[in-house]
């Protein structure tokens, strides 16, 4: 069975005079952007910007919340955790949703960038952090997390917050055959537009393999794409197409 997939995209990662990816185009391409909240990358400007973007292109707009290292580009572990960890989160939340808010739309979607999300992946009580942040938001949001086979605990876990969860699997990005992504330094890692157009379609089929052949039993809501990718917008524009073709 063919699973109707949404397309996400991290955007908004610019910062001040620094520009990154191609957010004008990219933008009306997919269903959900996830924007940069001043952790990684972004600042009032940037996250203005892209929500307007977004508004013009009926493009659900989620908090890419992360840890503070614009440096690093978020993909730095940095020890934060506890009431710590679940204010940086409500300041970034924060930061997009108003001004969200002051241009007529809102947040509806959480989705933590870099070595927050693996870190989110590989420690309970980072999740559990995250996940109380986001539940306590005063408005409803759903959770991005990363789509593994047999992932009761996290399920279990998001019950006892009364959190949505929304699944993603990656179309660019290369599989281990336990489901995780592979390291960015690694071959394989990053794949090319063809390879990243067919993966989506081998996603949506519930059909993901690996290099070997072995199946990975990877059952997604939405599909995530990178705007830092070189060539992006024709990477992009290939899923896109893809998606669009199963339908």
């Amino acid at each position: 069975m063919t699973r109707k997939l949404t397309l996400n995209c991290d955007l908004g990662e610019g910062f001040g005079p620094w520009k990154m990816g191609d957010d004008r185009n990219i933008m009306p391409l997919i269903d959900a952007a996830n924007v940069a909240c001043g952790g990684h990358a972004g600042d009032p400007s940037t996250m203005r910007a892209c929500v307007e973007l977004a508004k013009r292109h009926r493009t659900e707009i989620g908090a890419h919340v992360s840890y503070p290292d614009k440096q690093g580009f978020g993909r730095r572990a940095m020890a934060l955790s506890g009431q710590e960890l679940v204010d940086l989160v409500h300041y970034q939340i924060g930061a997009l949703d108003g001004i969200a808010r002051a241009h007529g739309t809102r947040v509806t979607y959480v989705k933590p960038h870099g070595a927050l999300y693996h870190a989110m992946l590989a420690d309970s009580l980072i999740l559990n952090d995250i996940m109380s942040a986001v539940a306590s938001w005063h408005a409803d949001l759903e959770l991005v997390v990363l789509a593994t086979p047999r992932d009761r605990k996290t399920q279990q876990l998001a019950v006892e917050h009364g959190l949505n969860l929304r699944y993603e699997a990656f179309a660019d990005r290369g599989y281990t055959s336990r489901g995780l992504l592979l390291g960015r330094e690694k071959p394989g890692a990053l794949l090319n537009p063809f390879d990243a157009a067919n993966q989506a379609i081998a996603i949506a089929k519930n059909n993901l393999r690996t290099p070997r052949g072995k199946r990975i039993p990877v059952s997604a809501d939405t599909l995530c794409v990178h705007s830092d990718t070189p060539g992006a917008v024709e990477m992009i524009t290939a899923i896109r197409q893809a998606m669009d073709g199963l339908e």
